[in-house]
This record gives C-alpha cells, structure tokens and sequence, in this order.
C-alpha cells in the first residue's frame, strides 16, 4: 500500500512528529480539508483547483465486484457490455463517472460502497468500482475482475493552495521521492514543530472507513478510499 510506505518514510526521517494513516469517504475529503481537519490528504480527481493544489499520483484499474460463483468469476476480464443483463449497483457514494451507466439499475440505489458490497455478497447484483476499494472491502465469498472499457479513478495529493506549510512540503518531497539530504526537502524536524496532518482525515479519531483506503484517507489502487496520515505531538527527547 503506497500511503502506508510514504507514512513510514516520514516516521523515519521525522520521529518526534509521528503520522497515522486514517480514512474518510470520498465524498467527505474535500469538506475534511477546508475545515482544517487536515493539512493533505489522498483524494481522488477532480478537486476544485480554485482552493486546492493537486499532484497527480496513479490511476486505478476499474474492476466488477462478483460472487465467488458468479460467471464472470470464470473469466480473466469484462467489458461494460458483458454486464449489460445484470444489475450493476451505483451507491451515492460512487466514485466513478458513468456515462450512460452500464447494466440493469437496482431498485434503489445504496447509500455507501460498503451497503452495495453486501448487496452483492447477498446475490442482489454487482458492483463496479476501483481496485482498492474491492480490496478495502474483501470477503471470502467475493471476488472481482478488471472491467477494461470501464472509467477510471484517478488519486492525487491535495492540500488547500494557501496552507502550503513546511510540513505539507515534506511530505510533498517524500511522495515524490525526495531523498533526505534533498534541497528541496528539509529533511528533519523544525525546532519547535507545529501540529500538522497529512491526509483527508479529521484530527479527531471518529474518521469514518472509506468506502477509501486513497485522501488519502487509499492513495489511498492504490489506495481504497481517501487515505490520510494523522500528526500527533512531538514527542520530548531526553
């Protein structure tokens, strides 16, 4: 999991101010980071470039959501037009931009990816979505394959253009593979650090899972929904 790596590399390098990786929603990471619940998070594009910076990081392979005994379990690959007969679920939450939406609608759409993964383990209907949150939402009696002429969700680092901070430029550094001796990157703690967040989450701990693994919260297919690192105090040294 990217995020995670990243995460590890600042716990390295900047030990007194400790990251922990937290999930939001996709629909919410944007929300998360203009209220300052966050400094930058994992979020999948398109974000408002008007407040928002961005860096595009990967693109996620789109992939259908199927019971274990379900025939599209028997091939390597689907198109759109192989789901044409089956119900295919769109939750509210639906990360993808369909257009016209592929396979037979639900009679009601669900609320969240997590409520259309049940659907789908009960025999309701399938669900299409990018790869990491397929593997956010693992079940013993689910499997998925790639959808090859589905949309695609791509993941980006974002963070509001007027609270560039040194910290968000650290992390910056690392996800663009900085090394520590950079002179782009500070490469260690300032002498009284602020506290600071990296990822689309809140700084308190009642961030709900993405539906995620990418702000985030999955880059984070990468990442499942938006994944985020959480900053806590520095801690003294003796």
């Amino acid at each position: 999991m990217i995020p995670a790596k990243w995460v590890r590399i600042w716990n390295d390098r900047l030990p007194d101010i400790p990251l922990t990786l937290v999930a939001v929603t996709s629909t919410e990471a944007s929300d998360v980071l203009r209220d300052g619940g966050a400094d930058a998070g994992f979020v999948r594009l398109p974000v408002d470039r008007t407040y928002f910076s961005a860096i595009p990081l990967y693109t996620e392979t789109t992939v259908v959501v199927v019971p274990k005994d379900h025939l599209v379990a028997a091939v390597d690959e689907v198109s759109a037009e192989d789901l044409a007969d089956e119900i295919v679920l769109h939750p509210l939450d639906d990360t993808l931009d369909w257009e016209p939406r592929p396979g037979r609608p639900a009679y009601e759409r669900p609320a969240t990816t997590e409520d259309a993964i049940e659907l789908v383990a009960a025999g309701v209907g399938l669900l299409v979505v990018p790869q990491s949150l397929a593997r956010l939402h693992h079940r013993k009696d689910l499997t998925y394959r790639p959808v090859t002429d589905a949309p695609q969700s791509s993941v980006a680092l974002s963070w509001p253009e007027d609270a560039t901070t040194d910290m968000v430029e650290d992390f910056i550094g690392i996800v663009r593979g900085r090394t520590v001796n950079s002179t782009r990157g500070r490469g260690a703690a300032p002498a009284q650090p602020k506290r600071a967040e990296a990822g689309a989450a809140p700084r308190k701990p009642a961030a709900r899972k993405s539906t995620g693994k990418s702000t985030g919260k999955n880059p984070r297919g990468g990442s499942g929904g938006p994944k985020g690192a959480k900053r806590g105090k520095p801690r003294r040294r003796s």
